[in-house]
């Protein structure tokens, strides 16, 4: 599988001189699906806009499917890499959904029936095409979120990176978001999300890379999310399965379990087992 990301060695400092990123490097294979952790201040919006060239690198090098993004690059890379932000209020600004959404295209330059049939697809596949012509301020959080999600998929990205996206949402708007999310890494892109919620990582990446103190302190699968060490280093919380395996130690299962999914599994193999030992 080829990388959609490659990060060497970046480093950012801000103008009043606070370092963001400090020789953080970390590597992204395409078609899936990356939950990005840490703690405030650990960079991680930061490198979300190096991804598509709204930051470019002081140190280091950022490539995008192998091609470094600078300067010379930087309006393909924010083709190919769409950026929804935490507030969809600082995204969306058209008077009417559909206006919004084709924004990008429009300036893209593209003929007009290609910028429908992409305003089309996108609220198609955000599932908002009934509200096309409703004004975005008239909308919920939740379908603003998807508004924005929507803009950033009219310009067809490979990648698409959102920055908290589950942030203010109730519950019933996270899981129509996280469908979304689901549907979009099915439909072939890489799914990038920053994000503090530790749930959503353990049940949803295939890939978790933690920040602390603008580095890469760790990356791999979600079973790192149950790593005592880790998870004290990085100043996180255990997934909610996990924290309730760790109360049961007479279900001694290992590695611990971090989705539900893993926990019913591993009550049920439990409880099999007990009731041969008692039968023997």
């Amino acid at each position: 599988m080829a990388n959609a990301v490659e990060i060497e060695n970046l480093s950012f400092t801000y103008p009043d001189g606070t370092a963001a990123l400090k020789g953080l490097s970390l590597t992204i294979k395409a078609n899936t699906r990356v939950a990005l952790l840490g703690p405030n201040g650990a960079g991680k919006s930061t490198l979300l806009l190096h991804f598509n060239g709204l930051n470019l690198p002081q140190q280091g090098q950022v490539r995008i499917f192998g091609r470094e993004v600078n300067r010379q690059t930087e309006k393909w890379a924010r083709s190919t890499v769409g950026l929804v932000f935490q507030d969809p209020d600082d995204q969306i600004f058209a008077p009417t959904v559909g206006e919004d959404v084709a924004f990008g295209p429009h300036n893209q330059g593209l003929p007009p029936l290609e910028i429908e049939h992409r305003v089309v697809t996108a609220l198609e596949a955000v599932g908002m095409t009934a509200y096309r012509d409703k004004p975005p301020h008239h909308l919920s959080y939740g379908q603003k979120k998807r508004v924005a999600i929507a803009g950033v998929l009219a310009m067809q990205p490979q990648i698409v990176v959102l920055d908290e996206p589950m942030a203010y949402l109730d519950p019933r708007g996270r899981e129509d978001l996280l469908q979304v999310l689901t549907a979009l890494h099915r439909g072939g892109k890489t799914i990038i999300v920053a994000t503090h919620d530790v749930d959503l990582a353990a049940e949803w990446a295939e890939q978790v890379i933690i920040l602390q103190a603008g580095q890469t302190l760790a990356a791999g699968d979600g079973a790192l999310l149950t790593d005592p060490a880790l998870i004290t280093a990085a100043g996180l919380t255990f997934p909610t399965v996990t924290k309730l395996f760790r109360h049961l130690p007479e279900i001694p299962v290992r590695p611990l379990p971090r989705t539900i999914l893993a926990g019913v599994r591993a009550i049920r193999d439990w409880k099999c087992h007990s009731e041969h030992s008692e039968e023997s």
